[in-house]
């Protein structure tokens, strides 16, 4: 009883007229949108926005597919796997090593003081970073390892100019994550929320302008085949129509410079080719330390291979 009460009493605070209204609108505006999508309603009979609205349209439309197109690309800095072909690969073996590691170590911790025999606590998988830098420096090094654990490997020359790529290459890949972080926080994460705030509450308010313009455009034809009796409240309807597209054409303007204005992503970029420019530099400078004595390791072994050809 208390429940049927309840629901009454809910029904009664429901404004009808206001509920009707709001179906009426999005009814009508529904009709005239599909009505011109079919062509059947003139041009004259279409409500002409203002030109600095369309050109602001055009603007913005601009602005958010620049924003989309770049985002396409550089949201791969949120993952430090981009360059790294063996990750797919090695992630399934890493996965099948967490296993084994949670396993020996839950019976480790579980079966202390039983007559089963414990296991000795493992230790934890090393965490490899997965990009191409780092892969390189893994590779170099076990190669450089290697040949250096032969007889007379220690004076191997690819052997010594495998752990100085090595030395190199670990130096740009620490630059290597550097770079994404900063990417991340400089330009990726405040490129994305331009997006996703700014760009997206212009786009909100274009759609009103729409439905306002389409409201504006069937009361307008109500007008045209209202009754004599119908016509003031046809008029009153058209008029507030009317006022309704000239305030949210307004704000419209007002978000769409507003967006246009932001100086944002103007920095968030300049920030991305600021933090490329950092990791190309160091990578270049890290390099340049090592190339220098692997081309002489590589001249002599070069001269010590024709001189033996010439004997």
């Amino acid at each position: 009883m208390d429940g049927w009460k309840a629901l009454q009493s809910s029904i009664g605070s429901i404004n009808f007229a206001q509920a009707g209204s709001k179906l009426s609108k999005g009814f009508n505006h529904s009709v005239q949108a599909t009505r011109e999508r079919l062509g059947q309603v003139a041009p004259e009979d279409i409500t002409e926005l203002p030109q600095e609205y369309k050109d602001l349209e055009a603007r913005v439309d601009a602005l958010r597919s620049a924003h989309l197109a770049v985002l396409k690309i550089t949201r791969v800095y949120d993952n430090e796997t981009y360059d790294y072909p063996n990750q797919i690969q090695e992630s399934i073996s890493e996965l099948s090593t967490s296993i084994g590691y949670n396993i020996t170590s839950f019976a480790a911790q579980n079966l202390k003081g039983t007559n089963l025999p414990t296991p000795a606590a493992p230790a934890a998988p090393e965490n490899q970073h997965k990009t191409l830098p780092h892969a390189l420096t893994r590779a170099s090094a076990t190669a450089h390892a290697t040949i250096a654990n032969t007889v007379g490997g220690e004076q191997d020359k690819l052997g010594k100019a495998l752990g100085l790529y090595a030395q190199g290459l670990d130096k740009v890949a620490s630059a290597r994550v550097e770079q994404d972080v900063t990417i991340q926080d400089g330009f990726l994460h405040p490129w994305q929320t331009t997006l996703n705030t700014s760009i997206n509450v212009a786009m909100k308010a274009r759609q009103a302008v729409k439905l306002s313009r389409l409201e504006l455009d069937a009361a307008k034809q109500s007008l045209k085949n209202a009754n004599p009796a119908k016509q003031e409240q046809a008029r009153l309807e058209v008029e507030n129509a009317e006022d309704d597209l000239v305030q949210k054409t307004e704000v419209a303007i007002t978000l769409m410079k507003t967006v246009l204005e932001n100086p944002e992503p103007l920095k968030n970029l300049n920030e991305l080719a600021k933090a490329q420019l950092i990791y190309f530099s160091s990578a270049a400078e890290a390099l340049s330390a090592v190339q220098g004595e692997i081309e002489e390791l590589s001249v002599a072994a070069e001269g010590e291979y024709r001189k033996s050809r010439d004997h």
